[in-house]
């Protein structure tokens, strides 16, 4: 059984076990469905799913527009409703990446397992750390690697990077590759996003830009369908919404995954940059904000 086959088992596995419990408590309160228009969750979900399946992540967008159309009551239902209605469309991602993206079983497997891990003892520690400093640190290495990767791609640093074209992580880098993403998966409970630094990690081990997608949307997709169970337990989460966006982020990812896959290699480093530079100026926003903020959401 090839490690790529593992993966996707274990994908699909937390696909059914989300689905029974989520399904099972929309059903047990259909009387409370009726909180929302499920065309407008549909068409956040649609332009929100878009743009995770680039690299750019779903949970910031996705709160904006919640918040713009006051599709919630409370903002004590948001962390609940992203992570509900965010999972199957980041496990699609996951699947159509993994399938069409060639990336190495070994490599995939260990740097998920990796990210689960961390995000699991990461929970427990990293959690308690600064938000404000981690956010300062990890901006600013951000806004390095992207100027790295500007030069490379321009033909200023014709080493670093140069035509990667590796699908897999062998010796050192294998190592290097698994400690970064549990680092990663640990921070995600700290409030930092693991696509773009995921992304630059990649990068920089000279892995083609194209396999951090299966291998960035498989750590997330493993992660927040257990995430999920908590909220939907307490019913912390708005049911319309979650069905909604769901329903419009699985079509908008099938879009999106066709639209990366048709770009060149030169051409994807550029909107890996974009991103890159995008995560780190909101996380320098962020950090060097003084005035206190209410708890958000982690952004994957």
């Amino acid at each position: 059984m090839s490690m790529t086959l593992v993966v996707q088992i274990l994908l699909g596995i937390l696909l059914v076990y989300f689905a029974i419990i989520w399904v099972h408590d929309l059903a047990k309160n259909r009387d409370k469905l009726n909180d929302g228009n499920v065309f407008v969750a549909g068409g956040i979900g649609f332009v929100t799913n878009f743009f995770d399946a680039l690299g750019i992540g779903s949970y910031a967008p996705t709160t904006m527009f919640l918040k713009l159309t006051k599709f919630l009551k409370s903002d004590k239902l948001l962390p609940g409703t992203l992570t509900i209605a965010c999972s199957i469309p980041v496990l699609a991602e996951a699947f159509l990446f993994i399938t069409s993206v060639k990336v190495s079983g070994v490599t995939l497997l260990s740097l998920v397992i990796a990210s689960t891990v961390g995000s699991f003892l990461g929970s427990k520690f990293i959690s308690r750390f600064d938000e404000k400093k981690i956010q300062i640190i990890m901006g600013f290495a951000l806004i390095l690697t992207a100027i790295l990767m500007f030069l490379s791609n321009t033909g200023f640093l014709a080493a670093l990077g140069s035509g990667n074209k590796a699908t897999a992580l062998v010796g050192w880098k294998l190592v290097v590759g698994i400690i970064g993403n549990f680092i990663l998966g640990a921070l995600m409970t700290a409030g930092i996003g693991l696509y773009a630094p995921c992304m630059a990690m990649i990068y920089l081990l000279g892995l083609t830009p194209i396999a951090a997608f299966p291998i960035m949307m498989a750590s997330c997709a493993a992660l927040m369908p257990v995430a999920s169970r908590e909220f939907i337990r307490k019913g912390d989460y708005n049911r319309i919404a979650t069905i909604g966006i769901t329903i419009g982020g699985v079509v908008g990812v099938f879009i999106a995954v066709k639209f990366v896959k048709s770009l060149n290699i030169k051409v994807l480093t550029w909107l890996v940059i974009i991103v890159v530079t995008y995560t780190a100026i909101t996380m320098l926003v962020q950090g060097f904000r003084h005035a206190p903020e209410e708890d958000t959401p982690i952004e994957h």
